[in-house]
């Protein structure tokens, strides 16, 4: 008959096997920096990609500050701003700011009502990076300042 001790070092060694054989979750940091209007995407400490944005303009600013998200709509509408669409959305802040795909032309400046647009293909990749990660898994990092 085994003893307590080897039943519990056999019931712990299989707890670590069985976590051990089901993928990890990437660490996944989307860098905002309102100053360059540029987003940087890093998963597990690697930038991956790095991209144009355009954030708040004055009088909407983005928030700076260090969010996870709570929310991702792969297609949406704005309620605010006369049914506008945000493709891929992924909402990091309750006052309803997202990073989004837009097709405007102002990439690169700080144009929109206080959201993070991207170009459409770079949104939805994002948006399929997050959703596949979950977004527990991911953090929104937005600093600087728009000149």
């Amino acid at each position: 008959m085994l003893s307590t001790y080897a039943l519990r070092t056999a019931f712990f060694a299989s707890i670590a096997i069985l976590m051990a054989s089901f993928p990890a979750a990437a660490d996944v940091v989307i860098t905002i920096d309102k100053s360059t209007q540029r987003m940087t995407i890093a998963v597990d400490g690697l930038n991956r990609w790095k991209w144009p944005v355009s954030t708040g303009a004055r009088g909407y600013d983005t928030p700076n500050g260090s969010y996870i998200p709570f929310r991702m709509e792969k297609d949406y509408f704005s309620k605010e701003w006369d049914d506008a669409p945000m493709p891929n959305s992924i909402f990091f802040t309750q006052r309803g700011h997202a990073i989004h795909g837009s097709h405007d032309k102002h990439l690169g400046k700080p144009v929109s009502h206080g959201c993070v647009r991207l170009s459409p293909g770079n949104a939805a990749r994002l948006f399929s990076l997050v959703q596949s990660e979950g977004v527990t898994n991911t953090k929104v990092v937005v600093a600087g300042r728009i000149n």
